[in-house]
Parts: structure tokens; C-alpha cells; sequence
């Protein structure tokens, strides 16, 4: 990114006294053993084997808004080139820099809440295998809840090891998602009558009381059928990883951790203002947000019914993922692969 956008992605991020205090340095090191603990603990607590040793670092919530940026740009690559055959290089640039500005100010957003991510893709575009840990956030929340930093390290890292449980040790995971990702890009070409839908679709929504754009955001509404279907497996499999890795986060957390329960509380009540909410909503990002409650219920329904084994079935293929719909309502699933 350049100065202006580092300027500006810092202004919409905000910052934090301690982040830039000898706290962050041995905040690094306090990571980078209990990443490697708990990620010994995981495997074995949700019945998966993998090897290696992750890597982690912290970063600040700059840095967390540029390595994605980044990733983004490699992801979107094939798009880019599809634009550039369209409509040529000078106005295809221009058109990625918008997009690029506005992804880039969602991110500085969400730069404030993130605590970490594990990241399948890194910035330079290889294969990645790390945890990234946005240090301030985690040093304000411990501070302004009076968290003990110990246990609340060790729970967060718990949420990120989940992740890597799931595509280190389900074979078929990671390229399944990245296979996801790369049809939703090739879909996006140009869709004749498109105008005609959209505005079609925003009278029904009118007349009919509904809401002109849902938490799928502007993409939602504009983009064409093949692109929602699509969207509708990426949505189905996040709730699924998300709300599997927040039950293990508890799960597995509540042994070692005194404070589990209270900490699992207070951060599931954080809420975002009115206009950061509004702004996510139609950037589509709400729909990311959503993941956490609706996969949570799944994962939890599907427990209840038939046990910790009935809901690994999920991990056996592609074909025994829930769809969208089965996420909302997990007799469905049960009934179909259970």
C-alpha cells in the first residue's frame, strides 16, 4: 500500500498506548511458546493427526490490514487479468484501486477486533502454515476485562490451533477452499441483463418489505446466480469451521482455563456501534460476523444428537460438508449423512 493508504488505514484503525511498548516483544515470545502447546493439546482433543510446528508472530492492526490486502491481491489475480481483456489495462487499474480502497477500509475496521488469524495463503502468495496474533488488540482486551493474560493467551491461540487442526488434518480441506475461491473469481465475468435483475430484485425486495440489501452485502445483490450459489458453499463451510472452532475453543479450554466461562462471555457480547454495523452490512462482512452464531448452533445441535463421532462426518469429503441450508437446520444434515 502507499503512505496515504498506511495513513489512512492507521487513522480508521486507531491505536493503543502499550502497542508500541516492550509489552508487544515479550508478548511475541509468551505466543510463540503457547501457540506451539496448544497446538499439541488440539489434534488430539477433536480426534485429528497432523505434524510440524506452526509458525506466529504478532503483528500490529496495520500489518494485519496489509498482509491480507496482499493476500487478496494474489488471490484476485486471475480476475484482475479477466478485467484488464475487457475493458484494457487503464481503466481495469483504476477500477482495481477502488476496489482495493474499499476492501482496504473494511479490513482497518475489523483491524480493531481481530486477535488472530490463522492464514492459509501468506502475503507473498506461498502456502502458508502460521498464526498471526494482532498484539494490541489482545493487550487492550486483557487490560480493559482484566483478563489474566496467561489464560486468555492460551484461549485465543486455542481458536487459531482449531483452524489448523482442520486444514492440516483434513486432507482435502485446504484445496477444496482455495477450489472455492478460484470458481467464485472465474465467475465473475460479465452477466448480460444484469441492470435489469438487479433493479427487478430490489422492487421485489421493496414490495415485499424486505431489506434492499442483506448481510450478503452489495456483492450479494449484483452478483449473478452461479456467483450466490457459490458464495452459499463458502458461507456453509466458514459457519461450519467457525463455529467448530469456537466449541473447541471452549471445550478443550475449559480444563486448563479458571476464567474460560468468562471470558467466552464477555467476547461473544462484543457488538459493534450503529454505523460500523451499518457499513458492514453493506460491504457484506455481516455475513462473515454471522458465521460465528449460526456454525456454533450446528456444530452444538449436531453434538447433542449424536455425539462428537456423528459430527467428524463432516470432515469425510466434500460431499458431506452442510450446505447453507443444513447449517440452519442440522436434522437435515443428520438426516442426509448421519
Amino acid at each position: 500500500m502507499t503512505s496515504v493508504e498506511d495513513r489512512l488505514v492507521a487513522r480508521i484503525a486507531g491505536s493503543y498506548p502499550l502497542a508500541d511498548t516492550y509489552h508487544i516483544e515479550a508478548l511475541t515470545a509468551d505466543m510463540a511458546g503457547i501457540t506451539e502447546r496448544v497446538a499439541s493439546i488440539v489434534p488430539e482433543a477433536i480426534g485429528l493427526e497432523l505434524g510440524g510446528r506452526p509458525e506466529s508472530g504478532v503483528v500490529s492492526r496495520t500489518e494485519w490490514v496489509n498482509r491480507n490486502v496482499a493476500v487478496f491481491g494474489h488471490l484476485l489475480e486471475p480476475a484482475r487479468r479477466q478485467m484488464e481483456e475487457r475493458v484494457g489495462p487503464g481503466s481495469a487499474g483504476r477500477l482495481r484501486l477502488l476496489m482495493q480502497s474499499e476492501m482496504t477500509v473494511v479490513l482497518a475496521l475489523l483491524s480493531r477486533r481481530v486477535l488472530g488469524q490463522y492464514e492459509l495463503v501468506l502475503p507473498g502468495g506461498e502456502r502458508g502454515d502460521m498464526v498471526a496474533y494482532v498484539g494490541a488488540n489482545i493487550l487492550q482486551l486483557e487490560r480493559r476485562h482484566q483478563f489474566r493474560p496467561s489464560e486468555f493467551r492460551f484461549w485465543v491461540a486455542l481458536h487459531e490451533m482449531t483452524h489448523r487442526a482442520q486444514f492440516q488434518g483434513v486432507a482435502w480441506l485446504r484445496d477444496y477452499f482455495m477450489g472455492l475461491v478460484a470458481e467464485l473469481v472465474e465467475q465473475s465475468k460479465p452477466e448480460p441483463g444484469r441492470l435489469s435483475r438487479v433493479l427487478g430484485e430490489i422492487s421485489e425486495r421493496r414490495s415485499t418489505g424486505r431489506p434492499l440489501v442483506d448481510e450478503r452485502g452489495v456483492f450479494g445483490l449484483f452478483a449473478s446466480p452461479e456467483q450466490n450459489a457459490v458464495v452459499d458453499r463458502v458461507q456453509a463451510l466458514m459457519s461450519l469451521l467457525e463455529g467448530h472452532g469456537h466449541v473447541v475453543m471452549d471445550r478443550v479450554g475449559a480444563p486448563h482455563l479458571m476464567s474460560q466461562e468468562r471470558m467466552s462471555r464477555i467476547l461473544k457480547g462484543r457488538r459493534f456501534d450503529r454505523r460500523t454495523a451499518a457499513l458492514l452490512r453493506v460491504t457484506g462482512l455481516e455475513m462473515k460476523l454471522s458465521q460465528y452464531r449460526k456454525g456454533e448452533r450446528f456444530v452444538l445441535e449436531v453434538e447433542r444428537a449424536g455425539g462428537w463421532d456423528t459430527l467428524n462426518l463432516a470432515f469425510r469429503g466434500a460431499e458431506s460438508l452442510p450446505s447453507l441450508d443444513e447449517i440452519s437446520e442440522p436434522d437435515r444434515w443428520l438426516k442426509r449423512v448421519a
